[in-house]
């Protein structure tokens, strides 16, 4: 198979917020017997897929990558390599002096960190173990080893949270002058702590409109100091995006490793069950337990909508079947003469105005 990208997934947290809906455990006792599942399954992928090369980028999420030892990082590298992008995980305040010297011995060139926001009090609110001026002195001590491709996660609209309050932690991630910058809208998944707390009416969502403004105020600041809007979501510096990441928006294959990983060849997904311990159990014994499926046509096309859409080159036209090219432009002509979308040189974008509602635009181009 072509150099694919390969995603580690360490789902081990120290302690859990209340809105993440990541697959993640607190038992921290069981890293090291993860670890060397991982490392197995690298092996057993490998003998599978008859693939002798290199990943072409390595992204270690999570969970928090950072909870792991010094030495269950090297054991992971040793077993995978290098890529030319190597990026991993990290909570600002496992960013210790100690942990900056270990990533200096890692091929590790970009880092990227869950900061969320600036504010101590919705730090507090999210359950988050950093303060703001720990995030701070992260990405001074991540310079300080050479790492100069760091990313940051930023949240906005939260309750009661004010315009104000929004543009100082963008005035903060300015000066802190990242590389990339990830930013999202607070989301209440089913089944998390914060979820639970809407339900019981102990918090209340922030209007859409407010929502909007954040959003649109964010994508102004960072396009005026320099950062390229190029995914619904990101911001990066020229010549900076994310590789990896890029790699699912652009239907190329991946490789996915731990307990509830996902991999893709172009024909066929498969994802690991999302139990780390019977994961475990079933690399110890030959192969970790998954389910999987096939890719069909009107499946490509869909995920093609949903991936291509959401970057600033768009869904490039020429790359559909005559029919599903027909079936697009005729779903997308209401949305074209709206401003929601444009088509330009045979490709399909989503507008500014666009980029708001996205969801109901790709929804409604994609096939039944």
């Amino acid at each position: 198979m072509d150099s694919p990208g390969l995603y580690i997934h360490i789902p081990f947290c120290k302690s859990r917020c209340i809105y993440c809906g990541f697959y993640s455990t607190t038992r921290l006792d069981l890293r090291q017997r993860y670890v060397d599942a991982v490392c197995r399954e690298y092996q057993q992928t490998r003998t599978r897929l008859a693939f002798d090369g290199t990943p072409h980028t390595i992204y270690i999420g999570g969970g928090t990558p950072s909870t792991l030892t010094g030495d269950q990082l090297r054991q992971l590298f040793d077993t995978v390599g290098a890529a030319e992008e190597v990026t991993i995980e990290c909570n600002p305040d496992d960013v210790t002096t100690d942990f900056a010297k270990l990533l200096s011995q890692l091929p590790v060139n970009r880092v990227s960190m869950g900061v969320q926001t600036f504010n101590e009090q919705r730090l507090r609110f999210l359950c988050r173990r950093h303060t703001a001026a720990q995030a701070v002195e992260a990405v001074t001590r991540l310079r300080s080893i050479g790492i100069d491709n760091v990313s940051i996660d930023l949240m906005y609209g939260f309750p009661e949270e004010t315009l104000a309050e929004w543009n100082s932690d963008i005035d903060q991630a300015l000066r802190l002058d990242v590389e990339h910058i990830s930013a999202y809208a607070l989301t209440y998944e089913e089944g998390t702590p914060l979820w639970k707390m809407l339900q019981r009416g102990q918090v209340s969502e922030i209007d859409e409109d407010m929502s909007r403004q954040m959003y649109y105020g964010l994508c102004d600041r960072l396009e005026e100091n320099g950062y390229e809007h190029y995914e619904i979501s990101n911001f990066a510096r020229p010549g900076r995006r994310s590789r990896h990441n890029s790699g699912y928006w652009n239907q190329t294959s991946y490789i996915g490793l731990g307990a509830a990983a996902h991999s893709y060849d172009g024909k066929c997904r498969r994802w690991n069950v999302s139990d780390f311990v019977a994961y475990i159990e079933g690399v110890e014994n030959g192969c970790a337990p998954y389910d999987s499926e096939e890719i069909d046509n009107i499946t490509r096309y869909n995920e093609m909508v949903m991936t291509a859409l959401r970057t600033a080159d768009g869904l490039p036209l020429n790359s559909l079947a005559a029919e599903q090219r027909t079936y697009c432009l005729d779903n997308a002509r209401r949305y074209i003469e709206n401003g929601l979308l444009s088509l330009e040189a045979d490709r399909l974008r989503l507008t500014r105005c666009g980029l708001f509602v996205s969801d109901m635009i790709m929804t409604d181009l994609m096939m039944a």
